[in-house]
């Protein structure tokens, strides 16, 4: 039989009660405590749990202190049944209102606004059911799904809420398969929204010139790398590197290359002569002295000692 919790009465019960379903949260009241009411029915199977919830106005608040305590790395996704959400997390704000559903990570710190009486169905899956990278999940959380009369998501949310409500009736051995479906949903949803925010056109080049400056700033750290450049940029890794293919390279070469020109550089400099080949190396991001000479050998066809004891200009 799959795990269930219910909660019917005042604010703190369902404080505990949606702690107790969702982790640690903080609750503020939108009336007067006394008179306020909520309902909470969780309906947890294996990794997936589904949470019907209805509330008089509050706000949900997930500290940092909170975030930090969660350890089970799930994705939380809200489909608004009635009533209107405001959901804020990773510097976005995405407004619910019936019919839609909207991504927030437990993970991270994130506050959720019912200004009403409201109800909605939570649906909480472990991250890795949905397919995505950290930085992809990353760029779907607080953006809205399901606002546009065409596309996918308006013939899968339908489908969805339909599947969800279905689990806490179905015979036992349709379960596994029912639950299965709905994280196969949510993770085609978060990939459809996903395919939405590409940025395109003129954006990709800004995009590019962004990314572009971070190496110059961060070349001289050996840790640097396409995975670190992807998650600053809030970009898929794969997005990353279809940049740097469609100019003609790649981002570890377009590493590689700027580095070996900054070490050519500072080799050539009369001010640099009391450093040795290996700290300006180490300087500009190469760890091994050995690697450093073979890839500027290949690339300038001599050794760093004899390009600078020709002193060539820069």
């Amino acid at each position: 039989m799959p795990g269930h919790l219910s909660a019917v009465d005042g604010l703190s019960s369902w404080k505990q009660a949606v702690s107790t379903a969702y982790g640690d949260l903080e609750l503020v009241s939108r009336s007067d405590p006394e008179f306020w009411r909520g309902s909470l029915q969780v309906l947890r199977m294996g990794t997936l749990q589904v949470a019907t919830e209805e509330s008089d106005g509050v706000e949900v608040v997930r500290t940092p202190q909170g975030a930090a305590a969660d350890g089970h790395g799930h994705m939380f996704a809200r489909l608004q049944l009635d009533g209107r959400a405001r959901l804020f997390q990773d510097g976005r704000s995405a407004d619910l209102h019936p019919g839609v559903l909207a991504f927030y990570n437990a993970s991270r710190p994130f506050s959720l606004v019912l200004p009403e009486h409201q109800r909605a169905r939570v649906l909480m899956v472990p991250r890795p059911l949905l397919r995505l990278g950290e930085a992809e999940l990353r760029r779907v959380t607080a953006k809205v799904i399901g606002d546009a009369p065409e596309g996918p998501a308006a013939f899968l949310l339908p489908l969805l809420s339909g599947l969800a409500q279905e689990l806490g009736t179905a015979a036992p051995t349709a379960r596994e398969e029912l639950a299965r479906a709905v994280a196969d949903l949510l993770a085609t949803l978060a990939a459809d929204r996903l395919a939405t925010t590409e940025p395109a056109g003129a954006q990709e080049a800004t995009l590019l010139d962004r990314i572009k400056a971070t190496i110059e700033t961060r070349l001289g750290e050996p840790e640097l790398s396409p995975q670190i450049l992807a998650d600053e940029h809030g970009v898929s890794l794969r997005y990353l590197h279809k940049l740097f293919h469609e100019q003609g390279t790649t981002v570890g070469g377009w590493i590689r290359r700027r580095r070996l020109e900054s070490c050519r550089a500072e080799l050539a400099r009369p001010t640099a002569a009391d450093r040795t080949i290996a700290a300006v190396a180490a300087r500009w991001g190469f760890i091994s002295p050995a690697h450093f000479s073979h890839a500027f050998r290949k690339a300038y066809g001599m050794s760093p000692a004899r390009y600078r004891g020709q002193r060539p200009g820069v």
